[in-house]
């Protein structure tokens, strides 16, 4: 898998939720992961959960941290099991990096969101195109526009950039063990 922050400030409006995206626009072929800065507002045109489509739910905020995951030859509920995956990785990486663990110790998963207290860090969505298993998932930088209430990576002391980086390797890394598990796997008859 590979990885890349973009340096560029890209406003994700759901649009970039597609086959190929890392490859067509940032030159990154193949299962990847990839990370930016820059402020989100979803549109009913490209939102793909259904329950914020029937909710006509508004996402969006001034700056997040944006990362797009994308892996070929899975099927949706593996898509849904990295997400997770994803946002456990995130969970800990902020409890161990945080500059206020006592907020950090209070971040709980709940499906692909996570919470501190009555405050939400993150959006996500898995989805599946006809090649490939794409995720988005965004932290709150510093909770700005958001609609709802939220907690930000500002408030747990940490910086977008240092983040993405330390989070794209950490998920590589167990992306990559992962794979080479399902490798050396005897079948069984």
């Amino acid at each position: 898998m590979k990885s890349l922050f973009v340096k560029s400030k890209i406003k994700y409006d759901g649009s970039q939720l597609h086959s190929l995206y890392s490859y067509l626009e940032h030159k990154v072929l193949g299962d990847s992961i990839l990370s930016w800065v820059g402020p989100c507002d979803v549109t009913f045109d490209h939102m793909v959960d259904g329950e914020d489509l029937l909710q006509k739910a508004s996402i969006k905020a001034e700056s997040m941290l944006h990362f797009i995951i994308e892996v070929f030859d899975l099927n949706l509920f593996s898509g849904v099991c990295m997400q997770r995956l994803f946002a456990e990785k995130l969970i800990s990486y902020i409890r161990h990096q945080s500059k206020n663990k006592e907020l950090a110790s209070q971040l709980v998963r709940c499906g692909d969101d996570i919470y501190c207290g009555d405050g939400k860090l993150n959006i996500s969505i898995a989805t599946v195109s006809p090649s490939s298993v794409m995720i988005h998932f965004a932290v709150n930088v510093d909770g700005i526009g958001a609609p709802v209430k939220v907690v930000s990576l500002n408030e747990f002391g940490l910086e977008p950039k240092e983040t993405a980086l330390a989070l794209m390797e950490l998920f590589v890394q167990e992306f990559e063990h992962m794979k080479r598990a399902t490798q050396k796997v005897k079948w069984v008859k």
